[in-house]
């Protein structure tokens, strides 16, 4: 059985390296594999796995295996759409981060929404953050922070009603980075 896993998991992985590659008839066979994968394989592994794979496919057939993954049952799952979602550059993905900030009730998928959305600077992905600074867990006020910070280019510290009230257009002035974070950038 550890063998038949592994095996699935190691051809799993090579395929969601490769799909990105294959032509659009390949794409779209495997579009399909992998959402039977999705809707029938037992195993939350081998659907995080199918959703991992997603990030290369074209938009088209991404989404629906992407938007399975975040109907899914288990949490890792979940999570791994919301980081794939984060990778893609359309505002549907965006659309979809921010409901999934507004409606998960797993705080781990949500807090990989707010980190995915980091990666995105459109103006819903900046109103979905900052609509978790008001959130009632400072973990998720926290994250949604660093979020902005990466989402707008900008800092305002690290205080919520701060950087609430430069999102409503308070003049704020920003902060000077920390010496870890100039050193980060550095490399």
């Amino acid at each position: 059985m550890y063998v038949l896993f592994f095996v699935r998991r190691k051809q799993l992985t090579r395929l969601g390296d490769t799909l990105e590659s294959l032509p659009p008839e390949r794409q779209l066979f495997w579009s399909q594999q992998l959402i039977a994968m999705i809707d029938n394989d037992g195993s939350p592994e081998m659907r995080r796995l199918a959703v991992r794979a997603a990030r290369g496919l074209a938009n088209p057939q991404a989404m629906p295996i992407i938007e399975k993954g975040l109907d899914d049952t288990s949490v890792k799952v979940r999570m791994e759409a919301c980081r794939v979602l984060g990778l893609r550059e359309d505002d549907e993905a965006v659309r979809m981060l921010a409901s999934t900030v507004g409606t998960e009730t797993s705080l781990d998928v949500k807090h990989a929404a707010v980190e995915a959305l980091a990666n995105h600077q459109s103006p819903i992905a900046v109103d979905s953050l900052r609509l978790a600074l008001a959130d009632r867990n400072p973990a998720t006020r926290t994250l949604a922070v660093k979020s902005l910070r990466e989402a707008t280019g900008k800092n305002y510290g690290d205080d919520p009603q701060v950087w609430i009230a430069a999102l409503e257009g308070a003049p704020t002035e920003e902060v000077a980075p920390r010496f870890a974070e100039r050193v980060r950038s550095m490399f």
